[in-house]
């Protein structure tokens, strides 16, 4: 849907190189072989030793029969396993898919299913959840499924000790710059999965190009409070490699930690989200000594109060705030660069990133500067087309070939949009974003519930959370703990569970009965806040 329909020729081809994560890594091992590529809680690897940790995984997957367009599924934290799995997939022309941390057996195994994935790499155990048990207890069900990786020390009978110790590896085959490496899902859903299979030349040019703009280069760190799971956490690593920087590794977010990591690695770069801005804020753990290392600290995942980027700002007389909007379906679709005017860096999520166009929309017509409709991109970075849903792919593009980003935003004279709302129906806690149609429809399971609907609320620090309004069945009656036995016992990540109940009398309904979800908020006056 992307191509031109008058020729076979991707109208910004030409913006795209034979590049894969095995040229990149190999020409940083060539020019600064013993340049720190990665450094994090008690590890730290040169390109080097990177790419031969790297080589000998892939040894380790071709033993296992996996290799060119095989899926390998990632439940990991921000770790060197991570990046080791990342590049060693790339490297055997596999290609990866992210599971986001917070999902359990229900999500998880939903969508190994849609993927078809080969294998799996995830942590031995956690604190509430044991990811490897999980994963095996499923596999029967899951044919295509061969193999479990645990990083830890104790993996459960049946799965296979993580192991990328250096060794004598050679790859005989070189995957394709246009052969797809990474496979996301654009909010985990399990009744409708939208997973965006992406080709190197897309993803790595985005990187490339926006790298330069950002002013990255080999002397940058740059750490990540977002999850390398999470589009924007996997965009600040591919930065990192494309300009062969430094990535400094924060495992698991929380205040004092992000603290920590910035005292101890002093990022050049910092990549955010409000939620994450707003927890240290509340803490007291921002001030300038703190952030002095910063050339600049970005802000993404969701909208962020202006107040909240001047806060910060005022803490960095020699680093800037800067925002970033993107999507999975196209990576960074817009940003600020660093020397862009304070009131549009406070105010807006900047201007396009380079080769991609965006435009607002209404009713099939343009509109001027300053005026509201759907954001619509195209550009060198935007994907094909939805894994496995046509239905999908056909209404994600216009007839001439622009993505529909469901996004509403305006934009000014100089291109810098402000995202205003969204057409779809998602929703967006703390910058993970779902569509809440799955849990209604579990919910709407439940003994004591005739009818559901989840809409969001504004919170101050999460940007959003989820309220569901819930019908009861006659003489029935539910709490919000019911709803959090019924969550836990149907395997949901808490991400998605609603974090407030109103029981009412009725839904409010359209003329063809569909339910007015601003209706439902309208109707708490003050109490959304």
């Amino acid at each position: 849907m992307s191509i031109d329909a008058k020729s076979d020729v991707h109208p910004f081809a030409e913006f795209w190189r034979d590049e894969t994560l095995r040229d990149w890594m190999e020409q940083h091992v060539a020019q600064a072989p013993q340049h720190v590529a990665v450094r994090g809680p008690g590890v730290s690897f040169t390109y080097a030793d990177l790419h031969a940790r790297a080589l000998a995984l892939v040894a380790r997957l071709r033993s296992l029969g996996i290799g060119r367009g095989d899926v390998v599924a990632v439940q990991l934290p921000n770790c060197a396993e991570f990046i080791l799995t990342y590049l060693a997939t790339g490297y055997a022309g596999a290609i990866l898919q992210t599971l986001h941390m917070p999902y359990r057996g229900a999500e998880i195994e939903f969508l190994l299913n849609h993927s078809g994935a080969k294998a799996v790499v995830c942590m031995a155990n956690g604190k509430d959840f044991q990811p490897a048990e999980a994963i095996l207890a499923m596999q029967a069900r899951l044919p295509q499924l061969k193999h479990v990786l645990a990083v830890g020390n104790t993996p459960p009978d049946g799965a296979l000790p993580f192991d990328a110790k250096p060794d004598v590896a050679t790859l005989d085959e070189r995957p394709k710059s246009s052969d797809d490496f990474v496979l996301l899902y654009t909010s985990g859903t399990v009744s409708a999965p939208k997973g965006v299979p992406t080709p190197y030349r897309k993803f790595l040019a985005n990187a490339r190009l926006s790298a330069r703009e950002l002013e990255i280069d080999s002397s940058s760190i740059l750490l990540s409070a977002a999850p390398f799971t999470h589009l924007y956490g996997l965009f600040s690593t591919n930065l990192a490699l494309a300009a062969g920087a430094t990535i400094a590794l924060l495992p698991v977010f929380s205040p004092p930690a992000l603290a920590e990591a910035i005292d101890t690695f002093r990022p050049t770069q910092l990549f955010t989200a409000p939620a994450h801005m707003t927890a240290c804020l509340q803490a007291g753990l921002l001030n300038e000594e703190r952030l002095r290392s910063l050339r600049f600290l970005q802000i993404s995942g969701s909208a962020c109060p202006p107040e909240l980027a001047q806060t910060i700002q005022a803490m960095m007389p020699d680093g800037k705030v800067v925002q970033l909007w993107g999507m999975s379906e196209m990576q960074a679709g817009a940003y600020h660069r660093p020397n862009d005017p304070l009131d549009v860096r406070m105010t807006t999520a900047g201007r396009a990133s380079p080769e991609t166009q965006m435009r607002v929309w209404l009713d099939d017509a343009p509109l001027p500067a300053g005026e509201e409709g759907e954001l619509q991109v195209r550009g060198c970075s935007v994907f094909d087309g939805y894994l496995a849903n046509d239905e999908a792919t056909s209404s994600a593009f216009t007839s001439d070939g622009w993505f529909r980003t469901g996004d509403l935003a305006r934009m000014d004279a100089e291109g810098n949009i402000r995202i205003t709302g969204r057409l779809k129906e998602v929703i967006n806690r703390g910058g993970v974003k779902f569509n809440p149609a799955d849990i209604e429809a579990l919910i709407d399971q439940h003994p004591s519930v005739l009818q559901c609907a989840i809409a969001p609320l504004p919170d101050p620090i999460m940007g959003e959370r989820a309220c569901c309004f819930a019908v009861l069945k006659p003489g029935a009656t539910l709490s919000l703990d019911d709803i959090r036995e019924w969550m836990t016992k149907h395997e949901i990540g808490k991400t998605k569970w609603p974090e407030r109940l109103e029981i009412i009398a009725e839904m409010p309904l359209t003329p063809t009965r569909k339910i007015k979800k601003a209706d439902l908020v309208k109707s708490l006056g003050d109490e959304t806040t």
